[in-house]
């Protein structure tokens, strides 16, 4: 591996790893509004208000972590791996930092709002800090691939691998609250989809997740990595 690569390796990993304790202490700061005695749920009531101002504040989390290697990086492919690198450590030092600040979880099957947008993402622990360490490790191959194959390191098959495994480990987190909140109509219909994030994070709406999808996660898991290997032969003996 190049050493300016190396070197931009420690560097992002700082970074990300501060990011994480910022989006950590917000957390610490909510917690302590609407949690006292811990968070689980059902949610509770929260204002549209804030409701809204966490939506945008994860929209400016994804900035962020586009940003840095859109800086450094020469090609798409670059900023995209940084992408990658950089969401996977800053979603597992997010649970590192809530463990010293917090902590919590109490163990990695604890249950957890992941994400909000375009509706609320729920799963334990564990599956997002699964996802972060494939998205750590695509990340890796794709950097250090550039340098033994500058171009066609990604084909179309990849990419189709990539996109497919992606989409199947988002109905994972997000299927089951689209289905327990409004049923199989806001699938298709952003306004329901819309509905469903204020019935639950605003009005309170008393969804308990009860089992995760995890051979449905696991699926998209697999595909994923089909397209990562796929990525690692490409690259030939110089690995």
């Amino acid at each position: 591996m190049r050493p300016d690569i190396r070197r931009l390796f420690v560097w992002m990993s700082v970074f990300f790893m501060a990011m994480a304790f910022l989006e950590s202490a917000v957390v610490v700061y909510l917690r302590a509004l609407y949690y006292p005695e811990g968070f689980d749920f059902p949610l509770v009531p929260m204002s549209a208000t804030l409701v809204t101002t966490e939506v945008w504040r994860e929209a400016a989390t994804l900035i962020m972590l586009l940003v840095p290697g859109a800086l450094v990086a020469r090609s798409a492919l670059e900023r995209f791996a940084w992408f990658c690198f950089g969401f996977g450590v800053w979603d597992i030092f997010y649970y590192v930092w809530l463990k010293v600040l917090l902590d919590w979880p109490s163990s990695l099957a604890s249950r957890d709002l992941l994400f909000l947008i375009p509706v609320p993402w729920v799963g334990p622990v564990w599956a997002p800090c699964v996802v972060s360490l494939g998205l750590i490790g695509l990340a890796v191959v794709l950097l250090y691939g550039r340098s033994k194959r500058p171009s066609g390191l990604v084909d179309k098959w990849s990419w189709a691998l990539f996109i497919i495994g992606a989409l199947v480990i988002i109905l994972s987190f997000t299927l089951d609250p689209l289905m327990s909140s409004f049923g199989v109509q806001g699938l298709v219909d952003p306004t329901l989809m819309e509905e469903s994030r204020s019935a639950a994070l605003v009005n309170g709406r008393d969804y308990i997740p009860e089992r995760f999808p995890w051979a449905l996660f696991a699926l998209g898991c697999g595909v994923a990595f089909a397209g990562l290997f796929r990525c690692y032969r490409r690259i030939g003996a110089g690995w």
